[in-house]
């Protein structure tokens, strides 16, 4: 979960972020907290409108006249406009890969499995999941396979070593968007809940991975890798997943606690600070966080299934409140 280190594990001042989905929700708020601790801030989204917005909105925030900020119009669910981004954004940092990359893009299709539409499935996969998956391998390779050789034993330093130093560099930090259905899914999210818990995943098997290359490179900037867990949050997003939203997904999101972008923004970067790499964004996911069954059916020991068993005794299988109740 974390480090019990006091010290900031997740400093930014003079480093370069990037960040996908960030003209909007939390990553335009995190964006804006990140350049008020000093970061060089680069977004990436598919409205050009609202990228210049939001990227006007975040150099209102900055802390320093010195620093940096710019945007990229992309679309991050392809492997090659992925590595585009990221030859971009080194490109326009002084021939160097951004120090923090925070994949915030996705979207939701929150209906009852059998009434969405395939393609939708698809979507999700692709706006969830393999954006962060294609934005990791673009990532990780230009980090840890450089445009020039690694070096041996007997060869030159690559520019990212510092043997003669002590101190070793900053750490690099890779940074995945999930959700709380990854964790403990519920009827309503069963189409999106795949791409969210993917990522998990991904990111569970990624930390391990970065063990190899530390191990083999110890003065290379240590990567990273950690999953942020938003609590939900009243964006547009969540005005338009509401109204596909069936009454009985509804009714079991009742009692969320619900936290504005920039106050989720705001705890998620003070879990990295932490070094935490699980970040839950509020007290409900911290403890089904703790929970390894997860949404494995756990019969009295929690509600929500028999709450959707009764709803179906009552009301159909619709997911609405259709007609009366059944007698």
């Amino acid at each position: 979960m974390g480090s019990s280190f006091s010290t900031n594990q997740f400093p930014v001042d003079g480093r370069t972020v990037l960040i996908t989905g960030a003209s909007t929700g939390l990553g335009l708020h995190a964006a804006q907290q990140l350049a008020a601790k000093g970061a060089n801030v680069i977004i990436v989204a598919r409205s050009p409108a609202t990228l210049q917005a939001g990227l006007e909105q975040i150099k209102k925030s900055a802390r320093s006249p010195t620093q940096r900020f710019h945007q990229i119009e992309a679309d991050v669910t392809t492997a090659a406009s992925c590595a585009a981004v990221i030859a971009a954004a080194t490109k326009w940092n002084d021939a160097t890969p951004p120090d923090i990359v925070w994949c915030c893009s996705g979207s939701a299709h929150p209906s009852l499995f059998i009434d969405t539409p395939p393609a939708q499935l698809q979507t999700m996969m692709d706006s969830n999941y393999f954006s962060c998956a294609y934005m990791a391998h673009a990532t990780l390779n230009a980090w840890l396979r450089p445009s020039s050789p690694l070096p041996t034993e007997n060869g030159p330093p690559a520019k990212e070593e510092t043997a003669a130093s002590s101190v070793p560099p900053p750490a690099r930090h890779l940074i995945f968007t999930a959700s709380f259905v990854a964790l403990y899914s519920f009827a309503g999210f069963t189409p999106y809940s795949p791409s969210k818990a993917a990522i998990r995943s991904l990111a569970d098997s990624l930390s391990q991975e970065m063990n190899l290359y530390a191990g083999a490179h110890p003065t290379f900037p240590r990567v990273r890798v950690h999953t942020v867990f938003p609590a939900t949050m009243p964006t547009q997003s969540l005005a338009d997943e509401n109204r596909v939203k069936t009454d009985v997904t509804k009714m079991l999101e009742e009692g969320d606690q619900v936290l504005s972008p920039d106050e989720c923004a705001r705890r998620a970067i003070a879990g990295l600070e932490r070094g935490e790499e699980l970040v839950a964004t509020s007290g409900i996911i911290r403890l089904v966080m703790t929970s390894v069954l997860g949404g494995a059916v756990r019969g009295e020991l929690w509600d929500m299934d028999r709450k959707v068993w009764r709803w179906g005794r009552e009301y159909g299988d619709s997911g609405m409140m259709t007609g009366k109740k059944r007698e």
